[in-house]
């Protein structure tokens, strides 16, 4: 088995820990497992912004951008801020229970078939002209990304919310 390997940036060093989390060594030497990255823009600048969050939920680290970190470091990020941020994209409506709220939807998304429970029209917010993000009763967000290029009849029942 390989040791973990250590991704070094100036002023810290970021490697995956034997528990799978991420652990931190600052530049003062002090050590922060189950560190988290989270985007501060991750639909309009997803490589720009990312904190270094501390699991006491203090930030430890502010990167600008993911542009100047070496291959491994930035790959190692990307990963961790996928898993973070699950956002399925909507390709299709396939039925509403209602046109009243709260109301379950079944929709096919690039991830699979799924439904869920859409608890009311604010939870389906405008991120541009054609673009939306719709927050599931359980948590989990969809987008979707341009409603032109849905079938007319996905349209017609979105359009019903909006």
């Amino acid at each position: 088995m390989t040791s973990p390997q250590t991704l070094t940036s100036p002023a810290f060093q970021l490697e995956r820990h034997a528990s799978g989390r991420l652990l931190l060594t600052d530049d003062k030497g002090q050590q922060h497992l189950g560190v988290v990255p989270v985007r501060a823009f991750p639909i309009a600048a997803p490589d720009e912004g990312i904190s270094l969050v501390g699991s006491e939920g203090h930030e430890l680290v502010w990167l600008d951008s993911l542009d100047g970190l070496s291959t491994a470091l930035r790959s190692l990020l990307e990963e961790e801020l996928a898993l973070r941020d699950f956002v399925p994209e909507i390709t299709r409506l396939k039925s509403v229970s209602s046109f009243g709220t709260p109301s379950t939807w079944s929709v096919e998304t690039d991830r699979g078939d799924t439904s869920f429970v859409l608890k009311g029209e604010e939870d389906i917010r405008r991120l541009s002209r054609q673009a939306l993000l719709i927050a599931a009763g359980h948590g989990v967000h969809f987008s979707v990304k341009d409603m032109g290029t849905l079938d007319r009849s996905s349209r017609r029942l979105l359009e019903r919310f909006l």
